[in-house]
């Protein structure tokens, strides 16, 4: 049941179709049939990813993209709900749940609609959020990374609901979050966790994040590397370098902690993963004289971790190293740990086949099925369902003068149809 207080929270204009128990009202025939006539004609991919990139929504703001977005799916029959979440210690977040349908299977889209900042102004040619298209290609902030996806997807679903209306023969969702550029706390997970208690079960999902390496379906991801944070605190005691005897210098032991872990391979990869690296990102004694010795010795590290790991093993792995080098050379240490994401791989299977015939369809190039890059709201995702991601070329993605081309975009809204088209044909 949809949480009472939430529902007070929502001012009135930001609930659309959802009936008196919390549950997603279905969109009866009629009303269907009402909202699929001229709107999925009219609507273009272009205009609509312009309509959103010239929203500024950097995390964590909307700015009224998602306003933009709920409008046109409203127009086309989809149930809306806005989903704002907080935490204390970080900031509100809102977010959107749209469906069509209140049958099973449910096919659902998943998305972010936060951008990372432009960045130095003076690096770009125009405006990040005044789009414009010049030589083909369409330029601002969000069109690669990952607005137009969504309006590719937006289409897409518009042209199969016009195709089969009330006798779809399942359910179309959205789940778009603002969340996913920033801490990733009040976004996707919170929306899963909604999701499960109105019992708004996801059968198979796609998300759109640019996955296309050199040409758009060159790749798609079927899984993704986990990811810690780690800060390793090393204690000691300061004091003048001419008086060693008086003090205790914990660089020589964290550097020892270092080479330990660098020094130790991880693993040699797998059939579907790249070899979990460990990288060291800073370190940092606080010291600006030249004649002091520190009190302590800070580093930060990195692990891209493979399916041969899980966070619990490797953190038990950094912890008894440092417990081997204070045990050997003295002190003490203190540990932080973040975990990002677990690892995950949605095997290959008739799902993937599904997007990667889809694909090869449209744009005549066979997919390599891939689980290379960084983390996505995938990894959240895995824990309800099969879920694959495929998207526009990321070569521009949180870079100055961030593009893609007007053609793939196209291209994307006839992949995402014919995704549906067969999944609704029954082909998984």
């Amino acid at each position: 049941m949809l949480n009472v207080l939430l529902v007070a929270r929502l001012k009135p204009e930001r609930v659309v179709s959802c009936c008196h128990s919390g549950l997603i009202r279905p969109i009866d025939a009629a009303r269907r049939r009402r909202y699929t006539g001229c709107m999925t004609m009219a609507l273009d991919p272009i205009t609509l990813s312009i309509d959103l990139i010239r929203r500024p929504s950097v995390t964590p703001l909307d700015a009224g993209a998602l306003g933009v977005l709920q409008t046109a799916l409203a127009r086309l029959g989809f149930a809306c709900i806005r989903l704002p979440f907080m935490q204390a210690g970080t900031p509100d977040v809102d977010n959107l749940y749209a469906r069509f349908g209140d049958h099973a299977p449910n096919f659902c889209f998943a998305g972010h609609m936060d951008v990372v900042p432009p960045g130095d102004l003076a690096a770009w040619a125009g405006d990040p959020f005044a789009p414009r298209m010049e030589g083909g290609l369409l330029y601002g902030r969000g069109a690669a990374d990952m607005k137009c996806a969504i309006a590719a997807f937006t289409v897409a679903a518009g042209r199969i609901i016009r195709k089969y209306g009330a006798a779809l023969p399942g359910s179309i969702s959205l789940l778009i979050t603002g969340d996913e550029e920033g801490p990733a706390i009040n976004g996707t997970a919170k929306m899963l966790d909604w999701l499960r208690r109105n019992n708004q079960k996801l059968d198979h999902c796609l998300v759109g994040e640019p996955t296309s390496a050199e040409m758009l379906g060159d790749m798609v991801k079927i899984g993704r590397r986990g990811s810690i944070n780690v800060t390793l605190d090393f204690l000691g005691t300061q004091g003048h370098v001419a008086y060693p005897h008086q003090a205790d210098n914990p660089i020589p032991r964290l550097l020892e902690c270092l080479r330990r872990l660098q020094d130790h391979v991880l693993d040699g990869g797998n059939a579907h993963f790249q070899p979990s690296n460990l990288e060291v990102t800073s370190i940092d004694v606080g010291n600006p004289a030249t004649n002091v010795i520190p009190g302590q010795a800070v580093a930060r590290l990195n692990i891209r971790f493979n399916d041969m790991h899980s966070s619990r093993s490797l953190i038990a792995w950094i912890r008894q190293e440092c417990e081997f080098v204070t045990a050997r050379l003295g002190g003490d240490y203190r540990m932080d740990i973040s975990v990002t994401g677990e690892s995950f791989l949605t095997p290959p299977g008739a799902f993937s086949s599904l997007i990667a015939d889809a694909i090869t369809g449209v744009t005549g190039v066979a997919p390599m099925l891939s689980t290379t890059g960084g983390t996505s709201d995938a990894r959240f995702i895995k824990d309800h369902c099969p879920v694959v991601e495929f998207g526009l070329v990321g070569q521009t993605q949180h870079k100055a003068n961030e593009h893609t081309t007007i053609a793939d975009v196209h291209r994307l809204a006839d992949i995402y149809e014919a995704v549906m088209q067969r999944y609704f044909a029954g082909l998984v």
